[in-house]
């Protein structure tokens, strides 16, 4: 009838519509995670929702708070949302780390575990300016963007640059992760989590550490950062084969390298020895990627200002070393838009999808993300009846 007001919802409703709700950096729905202390209705149509926060100093309180008001504000018969937001206890943020970690909160690297279905890429290069990073970073924006769950380790302990490239970098400050006691939640970014030691110094200071201190904080990022499940890691490892190759070797022996050169056959040399180093170690390297490529000048013409020919030269080469086929996975064209979406942390796959540089980093991640998943070795938990 006209004027007739809306069914007010019921409980199961409101916690329905609550369940839509991810925590921002768990990625989690809140109902899941028991954040949800109560929600209740009154004869008017106004809802007071009770959540629980993981730790008082949330930074990210402000856009819980928002979403659950847009989410309980679409039901019909809803006038009005109030929210309100307390702290778990102790043993209620011990309850969360068992239901994300398990019992006891194990705290060893979950994709060295049998059933670990995540691909994990580590990106390296021979010498540093080739770009690295910025290819990191717009192949975990591209999967991220076609539905994969994505993490980047920024393993580059002394030229940390990631957080700036995903803008997670406000007026010189990078973004801090949350702590759930001994457990870290890494910043998302693009839909990407993040973890870098540029979260844990201040401003730009420099970081001085020999090699004991560069595995161990690899180790931690690995062990108390928790990021889920994924279905894609990166890890951005500094230039050369040096004591973060060998770490990462070590703590992630089923991690594949993923080298980044320019054309220049000197460039292509030093790239060589970054993926070598799979001979040393037994891992199995993806593909090469060639960076700044090419010049396309107004005319149509392509200026090769860097030579030309060294991502293949280089995939030949490893071909042979490895003894196993390694493609080159394609090659990058210069595009000023993609060095200003690095300055601004806008990654050109996202804030220029339709540009030369963005359609390269596309079609480059389809192809890795095309590669199969092998099953050998995974226990499947099939038992004769």
């Amino acid at each position: 009838m006209p004027g007739q007001q809306a069914p007010r919802p019921d409980e199961a409703a409101l916690l329905a519509a609550l369940g839509t709700v991810l925590d921002p950096e768990l990625r989690r729905p809140i109902t899941e995670l028991d954040m949800v202390k109560s929600v209740r209705i009154d004869d008017g149509g106004r809802v007071r929702a009770v959540v629980r926060l993981t730790i008082a100093g949330c930074p990210l309180r402000g856009t819980i708070r928002a979403d659950v008001a847009q989410a309980l504000g679409t039901l019909d018969g809803v006038t009005a949302v109030d929210v309100d937001l307390t702290v778990m206890s102790t043993e209620q943020r011990q309850a969360l780390k068992e239901r994300l970690k398990g019992t006891g909160g194990s705290r060893g690297i979950p994709f060295n575990s049998p059933g670990s279905l995540t691909r994990i890429y580590a990106v390296a290069s021979g010498k540093g300016g080739v770009g690295k990073s910025s290819v990191t970073v717009n192949l975990a924006c591209a999967m991220a963007a076609k539905g994969l769950r994505v993490g980047i380790v920024d393993a580059d302990i002394y030229g940390f640059s990631v957080p700036a490239l995903l803008g997670l970098t406000r007026s010189g400050t990078v973004q801090s992760p949350t702590r759930v006691d001994e457990m870290i939640l890494p910043p998302v970014a693009c839909g990407v989590k993040v973890i870098s030691i540029g979260m844990f110094v201040t401003g730009n200071q420099p970081v001085a550490w020999r090699g004991p201190m560069l595995h161990r904080a690899l180790e931690q990022f690995l062990t108390d950062v928790y990021f889920g499940d994924l279905d894609v890691l990166f890890l951005d490892l500094p230039p050369g084969t040096g004591d973060v190759a060998i770490s990462v070797a070590q703590l992630l022996p089923r991690a594949e390298i993923l080298v980044v050169t320019t054309p220049q056959a000197a460039a292509a040399d030093v790239a060589e020895r970054a993926g070598a180093i799979a001979l040393q170690t037994g891992q199995k390297v993806a593909g090469v990627v060639e960076n700044m490529s090419f010049l396309e000048l107004p005319d149509g013409t392509l200026m090769e200002l860097f030579g030309s020919g060294g991502g293949a030269l280089l995939a030949q080469r490893l071909s042979r070393t490895v003894g196993t086929d390694v493609p080159l996975l394609g090659q990058i064209p210069i595009d000023m838009a993609l060095r200003e979406g690095g300055d601004s942390g806008a990654p050109i796959v996202l804030s220029g999808p339709g540009t030369p540089a963005a359609q390269s980093l596309l079609a480059i991640a389809d192809r890795l993300m095309a590669r199969p998943r092998g099953l050998a070795g995974l226990r499947l938990g099939v038992q004769p009846t």
